[in-house]
């Protein structure tokens, strides 16, 4: 039977209509698809007028009906209906469809069921055995749906889920769902409510509730209360978290927190977010008059009123510069860890060790095709109690830039860095057992005479301390024609310091106390050769590469007798062995004639893999070596670059295809050969495990405090131990102590629809002074339904 398609102007049926014969419609399938396609649109909403498209039309001109039979399609102001019947009564202005119907509307969600009877415009009627998919592939299903008003639309006994059905069997239970003997949506309002409800996990029930609501998957923003959270911790007892969000409009909205403790009462926290054109703020408040104080006895949070400021924001001028800041402040440094808020909310970001302060900052940063720019003044909150020994920074500002054209042949780069700073107490650290033992170090009472740079370190000097810093740089390569690569450079830095060091007791041991000005200028010339080896065999390509680099330079300036203050962390290794300085920072700067040699070699093979190989040394040619000399925090000294010939360093990367890397990093004593620091690292990443496993071994280094030989194991591991079953954990093993002395475990499944998560782990709670750090033990539980909640647990102690 031919294909009819019939224009129907405004549903009125009076007047010509245009038929216009296709070609025979194909039978077509309704099953169910998790993920239907989207039926065609027109391209234009039709102006009020409907298409069909039917197999057969059959017009009843005494009963003003039309009736459109087999494969039935039909497209009005954006929505579609597809069904094997579908009659259209001009008189009562009612659409009645049946078997296989299939209705999407403009919004995309589409709707199946067996019989639908509706008003033209789709605001009243019913529809039975009916179910709903969204674009957000939410589904409900319900015996019966009745609209109104063309806002009300009820469910009778009805099932929600966001959770995809089963490839393999459709009518098997999903996941989770939720039935309610009614769930009406309010269109208007976008609210889900659902009465006698009872949430299924496989189709078993797990809960019952009377009644809830929850706004329906259209909305990303509605107001009303979240899932709870519960947690614990010694000092506040049990904790519920009932969160209330309030969406004010648009572009602001606040969160409402209250934690109703068993032992403190009330902790208020309220979070203020608002979302600009040119970027994005939030605040959050925190509060609580604590009813037990004597819970924290002999700590900052033995007092009643505590709380807290926490704020950040990020703003765009263009598209190259942006601007923002983090703030926060507390009314005593425990506050945070005593409740675990903002950055102790997360323990599992830092696995190590949590972290010991807080950043306050105002910063400036652009960004161009070959420089930055870095502008900030930052304050550290100690969560540790030593806020004296922490140093404000008035401001730091980095500037770096490649000049884009070629400037004598070569490229000519610069960069500058200003920082300012001030502490108000020194910041001494023992490095002998005496010094520990006796609190030299950090006692104020002490006798200055005992402060002897031999038994402590002075990791930050009393007073404020400017430095500018200038470098400019050139450097060019070239090739020679049997091959050899020749990169002659230049180099000229220049600082201009200001030192005001505060007389404080043990200070003067380490640096002049009193005013200093000193400006310390650098120039070096330098020249780098490579000479590449290159063999080509059928299984692979072998490059050997001997690597030489002669650094002619005056001594250091001021060597020992200036603040270092950014310059403390120096690991020597084959990552650094080439570099021009290499301290890690502006304060110290490396002087002295030094030639630096080694051998590359790297192998690529064929059929995938590859190995890389690198050993060197370093010599002292002539003048003062920067690494022998002891400034106030000894950097340089245990580095293995304090002898005029250096440790041997080495490194071995192996790849032997992508499931595989290795790696080993060793630097060995020059006089004898044993070995000062070793690191070796393997990852395996297979279908369903990935592991990682790392080894260190570090020689004792007593000038920097570490007076015994460190030897340790860190691994980690995850397994898919099913489609959506991650099992992971990681552990570290002191083998000197012969003990793990941190771990974490946990377990999650994850979908599309439904998260459940379980970690249980240690991490370090550090306390004011010299004590030691605490162990902590942590225990967080996360379940979530995704379009219905989240929420989390968490508990734990200190041990």
């Amino acid at each position: 039977m031919a294909a009819l398609l019939i224009l129907i102007s405004g549903f009125i049926f009076a007047g010509a209509i245009d038929l216009a014969l296709l070609a025979p419609a194909s039978a077509q399938s309704f099953t169910y698809n998790p993920r239907p396609p989207k039926p065609p649109k027109p391209a234009a909403p039709n102006d009020g007028q409907m298409l069909v498209q039917a197999v057969e039309v059959d017009y009843d001109y005494n009963n003003q009906r039309v009736s459109a039979v087999g494969n039935v399609q039909m497209f009005y102001n954006g929505t579609s209906v597809e069904a094997d019947k579908v009659v259209y009564d001009q008189k009562t202005k009612r659409l009645h469809a049946e078997g296989n119907i299939r209705l999407t509307d403009a919004e995309g969600r589409i709707t199946y069921a067996n019989v639908m009877d509706l008003s033209d415009d789709y605001r009243d009627g019913f529809v039975d055995s009916l179910r709903v998919d969204t674009e957000d592939q939410t589904r409900m299903a319900a015996t019966r749906a009745d609209r109104s008003a063309g806002n009300y639309t009820v469910f009778e006994n009805g099932v929600y889920t966001a959770c995809a059905p089963c490839k393999d069997d459709p009518k098997k239970p999903p996941l989770w769902q939720v039935k309610g003997a009614r769930i009406i949506h309010n269109q208007e309002e976008r609210m889900l409510y659902f009465e006698n409800a009872q949430l299924e996990f496989f189709g078993v029930p797990m809960a019952y509730l009377p009644y809830f609501s929850t706004p329906d998957p259209t909305v990303k923003r509605k107001t009303g209360f979240l899932m709870p959270s519960y947690s614990s911790a010694s000092g506040y007892g049990f904790g519920v978290d009932t969160p209330f969000y309030w969406a004010l409009a648009p572009d602001y909205d606040m969160t409402i927190t209250p934690r109703f403790t068993t032992r403190q009462g009330v902790l208020g926290q309220v979070e203020f977010r608002q979302r600009l054109m040119d970027g994005a703020y939030q605040i959050r408040l925190y509060g609580i008059d604590q009813l037990n104080p004597g819970a924290f006895a002999g700590q900052p949070g033995d007092r009643q009123f505590r709380g807290g400021v926490d704020t950040k924001g990020q703003f765009s001028i263009n598209d190259k510069w942006v601007w923002g800041w983090d703030g926060v402040l507390l009314s005593d440094y425990y506050f945070f860890s005593d409740y675990r808020l903002a950055q102790y909310r997360d323990p599992l970001n830092s696995f190590l060790s949590l972290p010991t302060e807080a950043i306050s900052q105002l910063y400036l940063t652009g960004v161009g095709n070959r420089s930055f720019f870095d502008a900030r003044a930052i304050y550290y909150l100690s969560f540790s109690g030593n806020q004296d020994k922490v140093p404000v920074i008035h401001p730091v500002i980095d500037y770096n830039n490649v000049i884009n054209s070629n400037i004598f042949g070569g490229e000519l780069s610069y960069k500058t860095n200003f920082t300012s700073l001030t502490r108000s107490t020194a910041a001494f650290d023992p490095i002998t057992t005496l010094a520990n033992t006796n609190g030299l170090c950090l006692n104020a009472s002490a006798d200055p005479l005992a402060r002897l740079p031999s038994q402590c370190l002075l990791r930050g000097m009393p007073g404020t301390y400017t430095r500018a810093t200038a470098e400019v740089q050139w450097r060019k390569s070239f090739t020679d024609p049997i091959g050899q690569i020749w990169t002659p450079f230049a180099i000229l830095r220049a600082d201009a310091i200001d030192a005001s060091i505060s007389n404080q007791p043990g200070v003067s041991n380490f640096l002049p106390v009193g005013d200093t000005q000193a400006l310390r200028a650098m120039p070096a010339v330098g020249l780098e050769y490579r000479y590449p080896f290159i063999n080509v065999q059928p299984w692979g390509t072998t490059t050997v590469e001997p690597i030489a680099q002669v650094i002619l330079r005056p001594n250091e300036s001021y060597a020992g007798r200036l603040p270092n203050e950014d310059a403390q962390s120096l690991v020597f290794d084959a990552s650094n062995l080439f570099a021009v300085d290499k301290f890690s920072g502006y304060d110290r700067v490396e002087g002295g004639g030094r030639a630096n040699v080694g051998v590359q070699a790297t192998t690529q093979f064929d059929r995938g893999g590859s190995i890389n190989v690198l050993f060197g040394q370093s010599y002292q040619l002539f003048g003062v070596n920067s690494f022998a000399v002891t400034d106030a925090t000894n950097t340089g000294l245990d580095s293995g670059l304090a002898k005029q010939r250096s440790d041997y360093v080495a490194r071995v990367n192996y790849s032997p295809n992508r499931t595989y890397t290795f790696s080993t990093r060793a630097r060995f004593d020059e006089a004898t050969g044993n070995i000062n620091r070793f690191e070796a690292e393997g990852r395996a990443t297979f279908d369903r495990w990935s592991v990682s496993m790392m080894y260190g071994n570090y020689a004792k280094q007593p000038e920097l405090g570490y007076l015994t030989r460190r030897e340790g194991l860190l691994g980690s591991a995850s397994v898919k131990v099913a489609a959506n079953w991650v099992v992971s954990g990681a552990a570290r093993w002191d083998l000197e102590a012969n003990k793990v002395n941190q771990y974490i475990v946990g377990a999650g499944y994850v979908d599309d629809c439904f998260v459940l998560a379980a970690n249980y782990l240690t991490s370090y709670n550090y306390s004011a002074g010299s004590a030691p750090p605490t162990l902590n033990h942590t225990f967080m539980l996360q379940i979530g339904l995704r379009t219905i909640a989240t929420s989390s647990g968490s508990g734990g102690g200190v041990r």
